[in-house]
């Protein structure tokens, strides 16, 4: 029988739930990042930028774009990967605290309720137009752009799959 939390799933908490671990974490003085994303298909630009993310802050909470949401943003052939077993992957990376599962098409309402030190988005966003922007600097926080691994994407991987198949 493998120990207690051998496993990771004890990071992924229920959106009903995070307010409450969010609570603790503050009241323990923790200063906490946000990030969001479908992750898909976990590549090495995902860990570079995950890891870059965690730096800014003690807890590494992740939004995980639910199935629906991903479906709803990418079409109907995606999410590749269930929205249990990405969540299960990026549970298991060292860098992330928590993950959180999200319906929505944007994670505003998670971030509300999350209000992150920092918010972390990666690519070329102008900070100001990144969704949770107003919201994080309304209550003191900042949001940092992360700039992407060139040539790591997960549209270019499944791109290639589908070419050579």
């Amino acid at each position: 029988m493998p120990a207690e939390n051998t496993f990771t799933e004890y990071k992924i908490t229920a959106f009903s739930e995070i307010a409450e671990q969010v609570r603790k974490w503050r009241k323990a003085g923790r200063s906490l990042v946000f990030t969001n994303g479908c992750f898909d298909l976990l590549h090495a630009g995902h860990i570079r930028y995950l890891q870059t993310a965690a730096a800014f802050a003690d807890i590494f909470i992740l939004g995980l774009n639910s199935d629906s949401s991903v479906r709803k943003l990418k079409g109907l052939r995606r999410p590749i990967m269930s929205q249990g077993d990405r969540a299960l992957l990026l549970s298991a990376l060292e860098a992330i605290d928590c993950v959180v599962i999200f319906d929505e098409e944007t994670p505003e309402r998670l971030i509300e309720t999350v209000l992150p030190d920092v918010l972390v988005k990666g690519g070329d966003y102008i900070a100001e137009d990144i969704v949770g922007y107003q919201t994080v600097t309304k209550n003191g926080g900042r949001v940092e752009v992360v700039s992407f691994v060139e040539g790591k994407s997960t549209t270019g991987i499944v791109n290639l799959i589908m070419e050579q198949a």
